[in-house]
């Protein structure tokens, strides 16, 4: 089973980061431009994602240098305008696209897109408010004014299934679509541990008290930078106590109304699951995996 925007094929080459006169020497050679229309991709009939040479790109652009290419050519993607807080669910275009993408293409966009987002709305420095300016080939801003550098985040998301003799806890909010059910969720805070978090987190939205947490698989997910980190935990009582202000609603679903979710997606007659490209669809394929 693939986790969707994982598996990145693109050469990081953090050496070269670091060599302005080597990144400029790619930049006039043949290397190659990612198509965005903003932050959504553009993308060829079939899906794959779509380049174009660097003598495309705008001559006033902030270019971020990706990496290499299995081809040995080096990528760039050009800084839109403006960032975009949005949530995912919220881009349809994006979606119609990712639906598409070959694996490979797919984490080379969803790396691009953090990145670029993350640009776009950190032109100012957090310290004195100065302008920033891209620094070590994309993967930083520095502040000239006060020398303060700035990075790119990454947020950790505790995403849990929750189990209790044979059923798994599933959740929904208001924004989803009618009858969809997915895996609880919520940012790890400050000071304390992933396993922590699922703990926290599923108490706090269902009332449920866990007990061995632990680590299923992670995945990076661009809308805008989070790491979502898939957990399971149990619990020895199944009463629930919902908060709304979190979650709509939340259920216990057997295995039977797992499989036949994730066989017949949108044609269930039961919850319709989270979608191919969310961790949670690959969580609940693995939970009946280890539970046949």
């Amino acid at each position: 089973m693939d986790i969707a925007f994982a598996a990145q094929p693109i050469d990081r080459a953090d050496h070269l980061r670091t060599d302005p006169a080597k990144l400029a020497e790619l930049r006039t050679g043949d290397a190659l431009l990612l198509v965005l229309d903003g932050l959504a991709p553009e993308t060829e009939e079939g899906g794959a994602l779509q380049w174009a040479p660097i003598a495309d790109a705008p001559a006033d652009a902030e270019l971020v240098f990706l990496g290499l290419l299995e081809s040995g050519k080096a990528a760039f993607a050009a800084v839109p305008q403006a960032g975009d807080p949005d949530p995912a669910y919220a881009h349809r275009k994006s979606w119609n696209a990712i639906a598409l993408m070959p694996t490979g293409d797919l984490a080379i966009y969803g790396g691009a897109r953090s990145l670029l987002d993350w640009h776009a709305r950190h032109r100012f420095c957090a310290k004195c408010g100065a302008p920033t300016h891209p620094a070590k080939g994309g993967w930083q801003r520095n502040c000239e004014a006060c020398e303060a550098q700035h990075f790119p985040r990454v947020d950790p998301v505790a995403i849990m299934l929750v189990e209790h003799e044979g059923r798994l806890l599933l959740g929904r909010q208001a924004r989803f679509p009618p009858r969809s059910y997915s895996a609880l969720a919520g940012f790890v805070e400050p000071g304390e541990t992933v396993e922590e978090a699922v703990a926290r987190e599923t108490f706090e939205e269902a009332g449920v008290r866990l007990r061995d947490v632990r680590y299923i698989a992670s995945q990076p997910w661009p809308f805008p930078s989070q790491l979502m980190i898939g957990c399971i935990g149990r619990t020895d009582d199944p009463t629930l106590a919902i908060d709304t202000s979190e979650i709509e609603d939340a259920r216990w679903f057997t295995r039977d109304q797992v499989a036949e979710a994730i066989e017949k997606g949108k044609e269930s007659t039961g919850f319709l699951p989270p979608p191919p490209q969310a961790i949670a669809h690959y969580m609940l394929r693995w939970w009946l995996e280890q539970t046949r």
